[in-house]
């Protein structure tokens, strides 16, 4: 009998949303056009985020270690690329001062 761990799937499920691409080519990033993407940035702090579209985010300083709901921590780091894709609830912790390019100009992601 095939048993299911619900809780796993889950958290495979939820882990599964954020994408990280660590260290992109700088081909990748000019293709993009990252460099003209808005820049945020937020002290050491924590706080929960809701996205209700899809943000594409460029880390260029800093360290966040983001929970989706139900989730295990993912840690973020400079020169990482990431996606938080629409419908995601979190909770970010922002571990070093964050600086960071953003868009929400790719509803699919990168």
């Amino acid at each position: 009998m095939l048993e299911l761990n619900l809780p796993k799937l889950l958290r495979l499920k939820n882990m599964s949303q954020i994408k990280i691409e660590h260290n992109p080519s700088e081909e990748r990033l000019q293709e993009l056009g990252v460099s003209g993407w808005a820049i945020w940035e937020k002290e050491v702090s924590k706080f929960p985020i809701d996205f209700d579209e899809t943000e594409c985010a460029y880390v260029l300083d800093g360290e966040i270690l983001v929970t989706p709901a139900g989730g295990e921590p993912v840690r973020i780091l400079p020169g990482d690329l990431v996606v938080f894709p629409a419908g995601l609830d979190s909770q970010w912790e922002v571990v070093k001062p964050l600086r960071k390019h953003y868009s929400y100009d790719f509803p699919d992601g990168v």
